[in-house]
């Protein structure tokens, strides 16, 4: 049997299933996507309970879905976190966006995809693969011009961990038709999509 992978954005799916891929244990459980949106200090004293009343408060907020969410022969396996980067106030200050990026902070035409999640069992898939053009085929419904990402180049690492792969690899961007931009760090890249 073949693996039917599908996509759509999280507004469109139930929350028990955003709780299922977010899981209880492991980073995810513990961010809910909110890193990029809140201060340190804040997101340090913010409780996995409440990031994850966060994040189902953004979804069920005005406007486009903060993110997309993926299916495996309908078992929900997957998430990917893309939004106006104008939403992810953190990013202006990170090291990788701020002498990476070529376009102007304050363009909501700017989109960014942040984050991925893949339940173990469900990795080496094509999973991923399916959340990126999912995200890129959400963020130009909704606008669009320039989709940016900032993945890690596994090639260029000596050791990569599977927590610091969140960010997505190198490869995947590329074959999904991103463009480096930009390598502000050893091992990061900013890639960029037009929408």
């Amino acid at each position: 049997m073949n693996d039917e992978i599908t996509v759509m954005p999280v507004t469109d799916a139930p929350w028990d299933d955003v709780r299922t891929i977010f899981g209880t244990r492991g980073d995810p459980s513990t961010c809910w996507c909110q890193f990029f949106k809140q201060p340190y200090s804040e997101f340090s004293s913010t409780s996995a309970k409440e990031k994850c009343g966060l994040l189902e408060q953004q979804v069920g907020a005005d406007g486009p879905a903060p993110g997309v969410v993926a299916y495996l022969n309908g078992e929900p396996v997957g998430w990917c976190a893309v939004e106006p980067r104008i939403h992810y106030g953190r990013l202006r200050t990170t090291k990788v966006v701020s002498q990476g990026s070529r376009e102007d902070w304050d363009d909501a035409t700017v989109w960014a995809v942040t984050c991925f999640v893949v339940r173990v069992g469900f990795r080496k898939r094509g999973v991923s693969r399916a959340l990126l053009d999912g995200a890129v085929e959400h963020a130009r419904k909704n606008g669009a011009r320039i989709i940016e990402g900032y993945p890690v180049d596994v090639q260029a690492r000596a050791k990569v961990s599977a927590a610091e792969l969140y960010y997505g690899p190198l490869s995947l961007f590329e074959k999904a038709g991103f463009k480096i931009v930009a390598r502000p760090t050893s091992g990061r890249a900013v890639v960029v999509l037009e929408g």
